[in-house]
């Protein structure tokens, strides 16, 4: 029998975006000493989840082993909240932390409503409004909303949404993004060797991966940078490729063998922060990059038609672009040639938070379970 009498707490991750915001938290309870905090794998992106595990130094209690080959959503749904709910029934734990809009989050907010466990949402309140954009992740987040305790919404704005939905003022709290806690450990380290870019030439970052952005969308986007390469050959484009066939196909057979077009592996976390603080222009859908980029002065142009991260679209760091061909070129241009434009959207300031969202994130949960 376990004789720790601390409270026990379990944070569960799925993804690689969720180990990221997930780390510092992880770590905040840590040193606080005032929790027994455990870390739960679904193994939802396992090869990219371990790398960011490993940099943080975090250590792996639970594993679900949620993910078997082909596995259509509703089945990895169905395998994390089966092999969650056991695990609650045997750890008993005070509460659970979930951040964001996956599977993960919605199978284990499920399991802790059904076994009436408190938990707390990380990076709540998001919304695009279109239930089906992004797909699952939008009504995955709708729903976890409804079996929340407690909402840690990153902005005012994501806080306005929950109160739209009934959500009751005392149950959130605006924090900030815990991604910016995460940036600014990595960026003190020194710069990782190895970046995949040539000493002395400019370059442009790119990255896409989302569900929506998959087959003709993904064809469209890069049409846009071998556009942009075959136009700008003093810069270089650097592209970290997504594992998922359905990006490589794409990128492979329209990006590959141009000169100035580097497609690479998946770039581990650190390395990837500091390809962000260094590109001149930034082409992504990813969220994560959404929130970073505006904390390191970079223009991010946004390869969605709808983003349920507004704020920064709002202040003028991030402009939505959406996966025309031609709109892609045609904003990347400007950036590049327009001086002002450019010192506008980089000066825009970052509307995520200080890089204190982990400590009162703990702190709540702490007040709240020592009452």
């Amino acid at each position: 029998m376990n004789q720790d009498s601390r409270k026990h707490l379990l944070v569960v991750i799925g993804t690689r975006p969720e180990a990221i915001k997930l780390a510092p938290l992880v770590l905040a309870i840590e040193r606080s000493g005032w929790a027994r905090c455990e870390l739960v794998l679904t193994g939802q992106h396992r090869d990219l989840v371990q790398p960011i595990v490993d940099h943080f130094g975090l250590k792996v209690a639970h594993d679900l082993h949620a993910m078997l080959p082909g596995q259509a959503l509703a089945a990895v749904t169905a395998r994390i909240l089966q092999g969650f709910d056991a695990l609650l029934e045997r750890a008993r734990p005070d509460a659970v932390f979930g951040q964001g809009d996956t599977v993960s989050v919605l199978a284990t907010s499920l399991a802790c409503f059904f076994r009436q466990v408190p938990f707390a949402h990380v990076e709540a309140g998001l919304r695009t409004g279109n239930p089906l954009l992004p797909f699952p992740e939008e009504m995955n987040r709708v729903l976890t909303s409804r079996m929340t305790r407690w909402h840690f919404a990153p902005t005012g704005a994501a806080r306005d949404n929950l109160l739209a939905e009934g959500i009751a003022a005392a149950d959130i709290e605006v924090t900030g993004n815990t991604v910016i806690d995460a940036l600014q450990a990595v960026l003190a380290e020194p710069e990782p060797a190895g970046l995949p870019v040539t000493p002395g030439r400019d370059f442009v970052l790119v990255t896409a991966h989302r569900r929506e952005n998959h087959g003709a969308a993904m064809a469209r986007i890069c049409d846009a940078i071998a556009t942009l390469a075959a136009r700008h050959p003093e810069l270089d484009f650097v592209f970290p490729v997504h594992p998922n066939p359905a990006v490589r196909q794409t990128t492979d057979l329209l990006l590959r063998g141009l000169a100035n077009v580097r497609l690479v592996e998946p770039c581990a976390y650190p390395e990837f922060c500091w390809l962000m603080k260094r590109a001149r222009v930034i082409l992504s859908d990813s969220g994560g990059v959404q929130e970073e980029a505006p904390a390191l002065a970079r223009p991010v142009l946004v390869l969605r038609d709808e983003t349920e991260r507004p704020e920064a679209v709002a202040l003028g760091a991030n402009l939505l672009v959406g996966t025309d061909t031609q709109r892609i070129v045609d904003a990347t241009e400007a950036l590049l040639s327009d001086t002002a434009l450019y010192a506008r959207m980089a000066g825009a300031g970052s509307p995520y938070g200080d890089g204190r969202a982990s400590e009162r994130i703990l702190e709540t949960v702490r007040r709240a379970l020592d009452a």
